[in-house]
């Protein structure tokens, strides 16, 4: 009776997963008999199911399901847990007139996510970014930095107490399925730039009661703790510092996963020799195609899926394609860098970057650069799973910091994605994977080493 238990369940799991008039409410309903699978084993009681689901099915499923029907690709799109590794609109939470559950008019790079947008591409949530600017390596600034961190996380976690219909704050992977399986959007939480921990890394504890479960040590500019790709000075760290190795071990005491993205690729070797579990390049791309600092080249992303990590698909124009910039645009931004005397907007005060980021914003505003299109982002995706296969590869397009191309503009567009991968021979095994699964995986993993 128990395997037949198991068989029918299996069936009828996989027939739940084919939405006929409400998918979405059918994935909730699949996804529930999933975890009820999960701990029915762990208690031994499979062979009550022959009861158990006919009771659930005539109570939870008002619709008519045709298993012969071949699904849509926007069927499967929503029967799989679609989640984005870094998502900047925590950003946009501070600004009066951004509504997470309005929707917003969208614009490259700034409003790309929010309720509506979210329902409409499937997109079940992810890891909502604490970004801080790099600046000095001093006491006074780590201070202050630490409290703009802070700031922005309370910016995510008031976000998410105030609409807890919408959203709630996931700590586990066993958390985000059962958060979509009950209809509502997974809220993770994960650090870019490590440079508010200061020397102190006790801090980063204190993040991981918040729910920071994601940590990249580095941003645009080489800190206390590693090289970034994009730094051009003579300053060469060789990788990881030492602090930066005991970042890394901290984290993994901790149970958070490791942020490759935005390091160098002498820093990214050196998380993987050191870390106890596989690493996460959260928004990168790759360089064969496009030869920019922040790609990631084939042997190291072959040792990234060799050591069982993942590389999440940017989608910031810029790193995937060689955009020129008007005229006029390079103008303006010259004449803004001269008006601050050649220094990086990371060396300015909080009231001078302030007014440099407004001005920078006029300039977007009045000559935007070109956009990259979708099938030039779905060259970098495909090429990355042809070297190192759908169980390495996720999406991570950087939205609301930059990301979004031509026909993908905002994140209600993702279904185009899952359609393509489709087209191209994927399968929905496949696609559970580099949607969410993959990430899940690693999840899982750090939290084992955390248990140990």
């Amino acid at each position: 009776m128990g395997n037949l238990s198991g068989r029918l369940l299996n069936v009828l799991l996989a027939e739940l997963g084919r939405p006929a008039g409400r998918p979405f409410f059918l994935r909730q309903v699949a996804l529930s008999l999933r975890l009820r699978k999960k701990h029915q084993e762990e208690r031994g009681v499979m062979k009550h199911l022959p009861y158990i689901l006919p009771a659930l099915l005539l109570g939870a499923c008002g619709a008519d399901i045709q298993p012969e029907e071949p699904a849509t690709p926007r069927e499967i799109h929503e029967r799989v847990l679609v989640m984005d590794s870094h998502l900047d609109t925590p950003a946009n939470f501070s600004k009066p007139d951004f509504d997470i559950l309005a929707d917003n008019p969208s614009r490259i790079g700034q409003v790309q996510v929010d309720l509506p947008k979210m329902e409409r591409g499937g997109l079940d949530g992810g890891f909502w970014v604490i970004f801080t600017p790099q600046g000095p390596l001093d006491e006074a600034s780590y201070e202050a930095a630490k409290q703009a961190a802070f700031t922005r996380s309370d910016d995510i976690l008031a976000m998410v107490e105030a609409h807890p219909d919408a959203f709630e704050l996931a700590y586990t992977a066993d958390d985000a399925e059962r958060i979509v399986a009950e209809g509502k959007r997974i809220v993770f939480q994960s650090i870019e730039n490590s440079y508010p921990l200061g020397t102190d890394l006790t801090v980063l504890e204190d993040f991981y009661e918040r729910g920071v479960r994601l940590v990249g040590p580095v941003h645009f500019r080489d800190n206390q703790f590693a090289d970034s790709a994009t730094d051009l000075s003579a300053t060469d760290l060789g990788g990881l510092t030492p602090l930066g190795e005991e970042l890394v071990r901290e984290a993994n005491r901790l149970g958070m996963m490791v942020d490759g993205s935005h390091a160098a690729d002498s820093a990214v070797e050196d998380i993987m020799e050191i870390s106890t579990t596989p690493i996460v390049l959260s928004h990168s791309g790759v360089k064969a195609l496009y030869d920019h600092p922040r790609n990631i080249p084939d042997d190291l992303l072959r040792r990234v899926a060799e050591n069982g990590g993942v590389i999440q698909m940017n989608a910031l124009g810029s790193y995937i394609e060689n955009l020129e910039s008007p005229a006029e645009r390079t103008t303006a931004l010259e004449e803004l860098a001269a008006s601050y005397e050649g220094r990086s907007p990371f060396d300015l005060t909080d009231e001078e970057r302030k007014q440099y980021m407004a001005r920078r914003g006029e300039i977007d505003s009045a000559y935007p650069m070109p956009l990259s299109s979708f099938e030039v982002f779905m060259e970098q995706m495909l090429y990355a799973l042809e070297i190192v296969g759908p169980e390495h590869v996720g999406m991570g397009a950087d939205w609301d910091g930059g990301g979004g191309v031509a026909g993908m503009e905002d994140v209600s567009l993702l279904p185009k994605v899952t359609e393509r991968l489709l087209e191209e021979g994927y399968t929905e095994a496949d696609l559970e994977n580099i949607w969410g699964g993959n990430l899940l995986r690693i999840m899982r993993q750090a939290e084992a080493a955390k248990a140990q």
